[in-house]
């Protein structure tokens, strides 16, 4: 099997509209990228999934969609403003940035090969500052938000007052955080703008020993129904130096990248610092009263933070693949029906002789339950491998045969096979495969 590489998936995505560099008719803008048409159908797919896996299928979690500018007391209130910084360096010759934590300083520099030209290690903030209204000046300094958790916090009471819910329970959110970053790397995988998934799950302190590892669990279990293979995703226990102060316990689940083994989503147990924080900075009462015990106390939080454009970027090193058959080769993407961006792909045999009229008809009805595409140019092979490499889990193509019997021929994507079936069968045929797909046995 082919090795899968950074530049493999870079291409893939720009040649067949997943992902763009923004800005790219300028020169591009470093650490900043746009979904083409079938990169923010992926991107929602996997949103949606994740959404429905929260808020849906588990007890007591509701959804929030917070805003991305907040009062600049709630940065203040989490330690961002004083804290959320990373050591960066200068190289004194070429100019080049770096994280002083991700480079050895003793060492020449990577960019111009120079050494004993780095600067003094000095932190810097990693959050955007702006300001709000007419003046420019303290007061009206705000940040966009580096993080979507906060505004979960603070909107802790309002959910609780105006929902009907009981501890323990969930506030999830997905959205847009941006962070200005030092360097950014890795395609999507590090970049200035970016989206998460977040859940923070509010309960008694001394439950929380219960519901990590649930959720540890849980988390784990997602990424086996997305179909991600298990052998790229591992635990990995934050030591000493990588807990944060206030945290009793941290897990990440990582993902076997290209670039290596590298976070997708962490799992942390955060005690009752948030809101602590925001009841101290703001003045506001954000205890919950117990309406069994009639005690009132700040709830603890066990915490899962997804980044959405990671996922984006893992489901699609994850399902490539470069494939030899007998007679040519092929790239494929083994996406899980559920993701895929185009689920079924509608294909008449010829143009003529009414074949085409046909497939347009039965693509169109197709519509009402998937996400469905429709191409009558080229040789059918060719129409096959366009969507073997985009990904699309089922291929419909029409014939002669279709209009004397009405049955069509339903390709599968991993395996290739190929069976007769009556159109009146067809939605109920690629339903049962959606819903009992394993990775390579798509039948």
């Amino acid at each position: 099997m082919a090795e899968v590489t950074m530049e493999k998936i870079v291409s893939l995505c720009k040649r067949r509209g997943f992902i763009y560099q923004s800005s790219e008719i300028y020169g591009g803008l470093n650490g900043a990228y746009d979904y083409g048409p079938l990169g923010v159908q992926l991107k929602n797919n996997i949103r949606d999934m994740w959404w429905k896996e929260m808020t849906q299928l588990h007890d007591g979690i509701v959804g929030l969609d917070a805003s991305i500018l907040m009062h600049s007391k709630v940065w203040e209130a989490s330690g961002h403003i004083s804290n959320f910084t990373d050591p960066m360096v200068d190289c004194k010759k070429c100019k080049s940035r770096f994280r002083a934590d991700q480079i050895d300083l003793e060492a020449p520099c990577p960019v111009c090969g120079n050494k004993g030209t780095f600067t003094s290690p000095r932190n810097f903030n990693l959050m955007f500052e702006t300001h709000i209204g007419a003046d420019s000046d303290t007061a009206s300094t705000i940040y966009l938000r580096p993080e979507t958790a906060q505004g979960i916090y603070v909107d802790f009471k309002n959910v609780l007052q105006s929902s009907r819910v009981k501890i323990p329970f969930g506030i999830a959110q997905v959205g847009k955080s941006f962070r200005n970053e030092i360097t950014t790397k890795s395609f999507i995988f590090r970049s200035c703008e970016f989206e998460q998934m977040e859940m923070q799950f509010f309960c008694a302190p001394g439950e929380d020993e219960k519901w990590f590892p649930y959720w540890r669990e849980q988390r784990m279990a997602f990424y086996s129904k997305m179909g991600i293979r298990p052998d790229h995703l591992r635990w990995h226990q934050h030591g000493p130096d990588e807990l944060a102060f206030y945290a009793k316990d941290a897990y990440d689940i990582q993902f076997l990248f290209p670039m290596g083994w590298q976070e997708l989503e962490g799992v942390h147990s955060r005690t009752d610092y948030d809101l602590t924080q925001h009841q101290k900075f703001s003045g506001k009462d954000m205890s919950y009263l117990d309406p069994t015990t009639h005690e009132h106390f700040i709830p603890y939080v066990v915490e899962t933070s997804a980044g959405l454009t990671r996922n984006v970027l893992m489901a699609i090193s994850d399902a490539y693949e470069e494939q030899e058959l007998e007679k040519d080769s092929r790239v494929v993407l083994h996406f899980h029906p559920l993701i895929a961006p185009i689920t079924v792909a509608v294909f008449p045999l010829v143009k003529k002789d009414g074949l085409a009229e046909k497939a347009s008809e039965i693509e169109h009805a197709l519509r009402e339950e998937f996400s469905t595409f429709y191409d009558q140019s080229g040789a059918i092979g060719r129409r096959y491998r366009r969507m073997d490499e985009i990904g699309t889990p089922y291929c419909v193509t029409i014939d002669y045969d279709t209009m004397k019997d009405n049955s069509v021929t339903l390709r599968f994507r991993d395996s290739m096979e190929q069976v007769r079936i009556s159109i009146t069968d067809l939605v109920k045929e690629i339903q049962g495969s959606i819903k009992n797909y394993r990775r390579g046995n798509d039948e």
